[in-house]
């Protein structure tokens, strides 16, 4: 068998790109619970002492935008200028727009709808573009195990900061995990890199041991670890100057985080500000739905999933299935079971996946999949799935 290593990242919630994930989210939420049909694009930036936040948002309903984004950021942990940004304090500038009436003459009043199409058929797809979905049987998650491994080392090194165990910690950080292959299992972890900001009177050594003991090691299985792994805490030997202090962050530019670590393809599309009209993220999600089943079920040990779609179009262009040569059943079969049995129609998704409610600030750290909590993550395909191991 070959041997080959695989890198996945992630990065805490305050991390800058985060930050703003967050806000946007946050803002998406808050408007859903009072207007389900609030159509919303929201982009949020964050820098020195400030946060803009942007985009088109229709709705009927109020909401406080600048009293969200600082109990967000308050939230992270951002509550002290000496951490080098203070939600009580930083400045809020927005510039909100309404959506543009011509995308949602596509989203509300589909074509296929108006040649006689039933109700689902009404509500086109609010963008053109393509959407990936994955599952692969290395984790109980049904994730790639690298990707797994560094949001949990990103979760629990917050959990560690906020409950107190390490007061010099501060919000933002990252880390990465390097897994070693044997053809395609999993043999161990080669590699972990962690980096996070600290107060500056912290003793690098003192941190080092720390979060290798506390933080690596309580999150990777001692069985993936070896004499031989290699473990770089805080590389540059000093991480003060953090968050958007020490960088601008900007909403959608963790999507690898966000999604499967870098293991699959990506449609380029990012999540967080948009509601679930937008198949950016409702189809991404439902691919993922549809996958995690398909693996679930046995139909697969590995499967990727395309799906595309054209502005005002309810029915996907195309879709594609890839299951890396691991299938109980063909490809083109594994095509022919989700059309059968999965409706990838916009509206029939947020119907599917209860997406009209405010669950999105959850998916906007440590991310979009892999956590029980979210309905995208659901078997409940499984027994019907299973019967076309019998055919």
């Amino acid at each position: 068998m070959s041997k080959r290593f695989f890198t996945s990242e992630s990065v805490t919630e305050g991390h800058p790109d985060k930050i703003c994930d967050q806000i946007s989210d946050a803002i998406l939420d808050a408007l859903i619970a009072k207007d389900k049909n609030a159509r919303v694009a929201c982009e949020t930036m964050c820098f020195t002492g400030s946060v803009l936040v942007a985009g088109e948002i229709s709705t009927n309903c109020y909401v406080d935008i600048p009293t969200i984004v600082r109990e967000t950021v308050k939230k992270i942990g951002y509550t002290r200028a000496k951490y080098g940004f203070d939600g009580n304090t930083c400045a809020v500038l927005t510039s909100i727009d309404e959506q543009s009436g011509d995308i949602a003459l596509g989203v509300d009043n589909s074509m296929e709808y108006k040649q006689g199409g039933d109700a689902l058929d009404k509500f086109g797809a609010g963008d053109q573009g393509m959407m990936f979905g994955f599952a692969c049987d290395e984790t109980k998650e049904l994730m790639p195990l690298a990707h797994m491994l560094a949001n949990k080392i990103c979760m629990k090194l917050a959990e560690v900061r906020k409950n107190g165990r390490f007061e010099y910690l501060r919000p933002d950080g990252k880390a990465q995990v390097t897994v070693e292959y044997d053809g395609d299992k999993v043999k161990r972890v080669d590699t972990v890199v962690l980096s996070t900001q600290h107060a500056p009177d912290v003793e690098q050594e003192t941190l080092r041991r720390d979060m290798i003991e506390e933080v690596i090691k309580a999150v990777i299985p001692s069985g993936l670890l070896d004499r031989d792994t290699k473990y770089y805490v805080n590389p540059t030997g000093k991480f003060v100057i953090g968050g958007p202090m020490g960088d601008t962050g900007l909403t959608g530019r963790k999507i690898i985080v966000d999604t499967y670590g870098g293991y699959c393809a990506h449609g380029g599309g990012c999540f967080s500000g948009k509601d679930p009209t937008k198949v950016d993220r409702s189809a991404a999600y439902m691919c993922r739905y549809i996958c995690k089943n398909i693996v679930a079920a046995g139909l697969a040990r590995k499967v990727e999933m395309q799906v595309s779609y054209a502005i005002g179009i309810a029915k996907p262009v195309s879709i594609f299935i890839n299951s890396f040569g691991t299938g109980a059943v063909t490809d083109e079969k594994l095509s022919e079971i989700v059309a059968e049995n999965f409706d990838l129609r916009p509206r029939a998704i947020i119907d599917k996946l209860d997406l009209l409610r405010p669950v999105y600030s959850a998916t906007a750290a440590y991310g979009h999949f892999g956590r029980e909590e979210f309905p995208w993550e659901k078997t409940d395909m499984v027994k019907t799935l299973k019967k076309y191991l019998k055919n």
